[in-house]
């Protein structure tokens, strides 16, 4: 056989390039959904941060196996993949959001098949899928991580403990990805110090207090 078509080779770096960039990709069939609902399934996805991209299975699988993903099995049928990444405004992307999507125009399009997906080079099911469309979106994770930071320990330790293996999967990813970077974190003075400044004299209290302050760092 001979050298691959320049323009086919192209196609199977692009592709390829898009999975090392992407926040997550999500593989479906389309067949049966004409133009207009194609164009519905694109806007609805680009509003969530997704690219809807229409590839010829024996490219994307080089462009997997380059990337030492194993999908082949994913790959039957027509095939489109939704790339997770920037929205049009610029903010982050959101993989729950666009599996949400997903999910919600499936109900109303049968023609539309979840088929699986990649995260973090983790092949996904079709079950993982719809399972991730169900966690809460990024802006919801970030605030309710904010809020839980600004919780007394006691409580933070209570709603972390509560929290359901899905959340806790979502929310595990958006510290990885560097989301929850900017969530405060409070200094919370230490039960030693607390005791140290009771036992100090009146005479004493006026001139150490503030230097037998001090803050443990949490963890």
């Amino acid at each position: 056989m001979g050298d691959p078509r320049p323009d086919k080779v192209a196609v199977v770096d692009e592709v390829r390039e898009k999975f090392e960039s992407a926040d997550g990709a999500m593989l479906t069939e389309y067949r049966g959904l004409n133009v207009p609902a194609l164009a519905e399934l694109r806007t609805a996805l680009r509003e969530a941060g997704g690219e809807y991209k229409i590839y010829k299975n024996t490219l994307v699988r080089l462009a997997a196996r380059e990337r030492g993903l194993e999908i082949d099995d994913l790959l039957t049928g027509p095939t489109a993949i939704a790339f997770v990444g920037e929205r049009s405004d610029g903010s982050p992307g959101d993989v729950a959001a666009v599996a949400k999507a997903l999910k919600d125009f499936a109900k109303a399009n049968d023609a539309l098949v979840l088929k699986g997906g990649v995260l973090d080079d983790q092949v996904l099911s079709a079950d993982d899928l719809k399972a991730l469309a169900e966690l809460p979106s990024r802006d919801v994770l970030l605030a309710q991580l904010a809020g839980a930071f600004q919780a007394p320990m006691a409580k933070l330790a209570g709603l972390l403990s509560a929290l359901p293996r899905d959340f806790a999967y979502g929310l595990q990813a958006l510290i990885e990805k560097g989301g929850a970077g900017d969530a405060p974190a409070t200094d919370t003075p230490s039960e030693a110090t607390a005791e140290a400044a009771a036992d100090t004299s009146d005479d004493d209290a006026g001139d150490d207090a503030g230097a037998d302050d001090t803050t443990t760092e949490e963890e």
